[in-house]
């Protein structure tokens, strides 16, 4: 296949698309939800009515406590009580482990909170980024979610649109190339849908090592700068 570089964006554009997709606002000024807002009751209920094997399909990615050119902080762990160094305080006998570990990464499965990225000062809907300090975040954290999320899981597996394993590094991928997929699995994303988008990426790793995926090295395949816009625009 041939592989789509992704374009450069100017300033300019940029700002157009960041007011193009904005959602600040939409749900009122002190909103933490986001599209997660998208996700009503009905559509949870719709989507337990799909359920018809009860399999349980694993995307998490395993800890991984090996540093890499993608992974300069690898999660760390120990154990802090084991079996093999018994306890005088008699029986039952306990293990228990201390882990740490950044909650962002390429090598870590994580969600980022509506207060991750700031853009000129402000977080999502307005609010300022001082309101993330050194002592953490005092709006739009994780708390929002704590409830958990249920709704449609749509895949599009892009890899298996163009018959290969993964996406090279830097790959751009089009609204044609993800309305392909589309068609092509059978499904339509909508509204209180959570996407679920393949690129190979783990897969890329496993196989063929860590690279540098970071702005100074290869990068990482994605979402071209249109994609999202051309499906917002409907």
């Amino acid at each position: 296949m041939t592989k789509t570089a992704p374009a450069h964006v100017s300033r300019s554009e940029f700002e157009k698309l960041f007011r193009t997709v904005s959602n600040w606002g939409r749900w009122g000024p002190d909103d933490e939800k986001g599209t997660l807002n998208y996700i009503q009751p009905e559509h949870i209920r719709r989507a337990a009515g799909l359920v018809r094997l009860g399999r349980l399909v694993w995307m998490a990615v395993p800890i991984n406590k090996v540093a890499g050119p993608d992974n300069p902080r690898p999660a760390a762990h120990y154990m802090v009580q084991n079996f093999d160094t018994h306890s005088s305080l008699g029986e039952p006998q306990f293990s228990m482990d201390y882990l740490a570990s950044e909650c962002h990464g390429d090598c870590h499965t994580h969600m980022d909170a509506l207060c991750h990225i700031g853009y000129k000062g402000k977080l999502y809907n307005g609010k300022p980024v001082s309101a993330v300090t050194s002592r953490g975040a005092t709006v739009q954290d994780l708390t929002a979610y704590a409830h958990g999320l249920v709704s449609r899981g749509v895949l599009l597996d892009i890899p298996r649109l163009h018959g290969v394993k993964w996406l090279e590094p830097g790959e751009a991928v089009t609204s044609v190339e993800v309305e392909a997929a589309e068609k092509a699995q059978g499904v339509r994303l909508g509204e209180g849908d959570i996407f679920v988008f393949r690129t190979g990426h783990h897969r890329r790793r496993l196989e063929l090592g860590p690279w540098n995926n970071g702005y100074d090295g290869e990068g990482k395949a994605g979402l071209s700068k249109e994609a999202p816009r051309v499906r917002y625009s409907e």
